[in-house]
């Protein structure tokens, strides 16, 4: 896909890699992003600046939560965008004292945001097609000991999008669904990682240490490269600020 000229819907687009998404897709032409995030005062200031750095009308906000105001945003959305090429899911949460939170957000809100613009865009019911992007990570499929509610959640991206993506899928419906893993990240959610258990703190940050880390450009870059030449159901690894590989 030539991402020049095409409508992009990014949840959690207000800051962090969904902030440098938007602006690495407005970088290659993007019409215009459309940033969804709970958080009002980021979202305004991520437009303000998208739109000094790329020009007016490139980027609008709508304030959202992803768990409970699908209906609302996506009726105000497509009246306004009819036709949207892209959806990146990418609104997450990183807390293993919140199972509940972590499955709602990173699982059921990528889940139902994906259907209902599957079902929207879907060529066998008058659709033009599109892309879907879920944030996955490099928990989508390693394992370590220290975080395994945030863990499952991301495993359960990973099968969500290869059974969604699976080519029958994209062969009746003209959707492509991909998910990216980032490895270790700098952004406001590992500021500080909750654990499931208090006693482990020590273990965790000095494993995070050892880790190989990357800024959130690597992250925006590697899912411009996905969304112009990847094949529908496949994930693909950014670790390190490297190329990307499928995995």
């Amino acid at each position: 896909m030539d991402i020049k000229n095409k409508v992009a819907v990014i949840t959690g687009g207000a800051i962090g890699i969904g902030y440098e998404i938007a602006d690495r897709f407005l970088h290659k032409g993007a019409c215009v992003v459309i940033l969804l995030d709970i958080n009002e005062k980021h979202g305004d200031a991520a437009v303000k600046k998208l739109t000094s750095k790329h020009g007016n009308n490139r980027a609008v906000f709508y304030k959202c939560n992803v768990t409970t105001d699908l209906e609302a945003v996506w009726m105000n959305v497509v009246k306004k965008y009819p036709s949207i090429d892209i959806l990146v899911n990418n609104a997450g949460i990183l807390n293993d004292k919140l199972a509940k939170k972590t499955i709602d957000i990173n699982v059921t809100a990528l889940i139902e945001w994906s259907l209902k613009y599957w079902e929207h865009s879907r060529t066998d019911k008058s659709g033009k097609g599109g892309t879907i992007i879920n944030l996955a990570s490099i928990y989508g499929y390693r394992v370590d000991q220290f975080l395994p509610v945030y863990q499952a959640s991301k495993f359960a991206v990973m099968g969500f999008t290869k059974s969604l993506g699976h080519a029958y899928n994209f062969k009746r419906s003209g959707v492509r669904v991909m998910a990216i893993c980032p490895g270790f990240t700098h952004t406001n959610l590992v500021e500080e990682v909750h654990t499931f258990d208090e006693v482990i703190k020590k273990d965790v940050k000095a494993f995070l240490k050892d880790q190989l880390w990357q800024n959130v450009d690597s992250v925006g870059n590697a899912v411009v490269d996905v969304v112009e030449k990847a094949a529908s159901g496949t994930a693909w690894l950014i670790e390190g600020g490297k190329p990307i590989k499928e995995v």
